[in-house]
């Protein structure tokens, strides 16, 4: 199968090239190459391309900035995502479309599922719901890919920061009161190439299994790397300040996924697997020793 990938700089997007190359004829571009908020360019690159799939996770992740310009926000990704649903359309393609948890408000108590009511609570979210309506007007073979918190190789992340302020000594001050699911970008990719393998279109939650909060994602890390005598300080949001505060509870439930034999595992084996990786867990570190 022929499939575009947007993105393909990006830590997901490059991941799902690598994934997906081995059975299929896969092209990854990056919003540097093409800029998906000129329809007419979106257009004339799918109609040359011809894919079977697009894979759209190429987005504006930079929570604090769509915060500070929501314009821009909507326009990368909400109406650069309709941009490239309508292209696929017309081109015969399907589409599937990389959203988040942060298009639900976080006043819920219990995972949400796929279908319950999104009530964005930031700038950011607010741009993947208007990308998600986009997608689902703009083309009837659709994939929408709810995922959350996640963690690659390649670059910083939550999972960096903390190890680094510990290392360096630093206090650290971690909320208690958002909690979603952490989420392997690696496990993640593999999920999404099954998925397009089932031909059954509509709106997933891809996330490891269970959830917990920021500090009990911070808590276990510092506990497998080492550094179980570093105290953290447990803080809520408003302790926190930031241009865009996140939704409190984002939890996501994999009911549709799993319906079709594709879940993913629990959190904190992802977790442990990326540090082993890394060469960052108290095991490698005992055994490169």
């Amino acid at each position: 199968m022929r499939i575009l990938v947007t993105g393909a700089a990006g830590r997901l997007g490059g991941r799902l090239v690598e994934t997906l190359a081995a059975d299929h004829d896969v092209t990854g571009i990056d919003l540097a190459e093409l800029d998906i908020t000129d329809f007419s360019a979106a257009r004339a690159f799918v109609t040359d391309l011809r894919p079977a799939f697009v894979l759209h996770p190429a987005a504006w992740t930079d929570v604090d900035g769509c915060a500070r310009d929501p314009d821009k926000a909507v326009l990368v990704n909400g109406l650069g995502a309709g941009n490239m649903a309508v292209a696929a359309y017309e081109a015969g393609a399907a589409i599937l479309y990389v959203s988040s948890n942060e298009v639900f408000d976080g006043r819920q108590s219990f995972p949400y599922s796929e279908y319950d009511a999104t009530q964005p609570a930031n700038p950011y979210g607010y741009s993947k719901r208007v990308g998600e309506r986009a997608v689902m007007q703009a083309n009837p073979r659709h994939m929408i890919v709810r995922t959350a918190w996640l963690f690659a190789h390649g670059g910083r992340n939550f999972i960096h920061s903390i190890l680094n302020a510990a290392r360096e000594g630093r206090a650290l001050r971690v909320v208690t009161d958002e909690v979603a699911n952490p989420t392997y970008n690696d496990d993640l990719a593999e999920a999404i190439a099954a998925l397009i393998q089932t031909g059954r279109y509509g709106t997933y939650h891809l996330t490891n299994e269970g959830a917990c909060s920021r500090y009990t994602m911070a808590r276990y890390v510092l506990d497998q790397t080492g550094f179980a005598a570093t105290p953290i300080e447990p803080i809520v949001s408003y302790q926190w300040p930031r241009p865009s505060q996140p939704p409190g509870y984002t939890a996501l439930a994999n009911l549709a996924a799993r319906s079709l034999g594709i879940a993913l595992r629990p959190w904190q084996a992802a977790v442990d697997e990326f540090l082993r990786r890394e060469g960052l867990s108290a095991r490698s570190s005992a055994d490169a020793q």
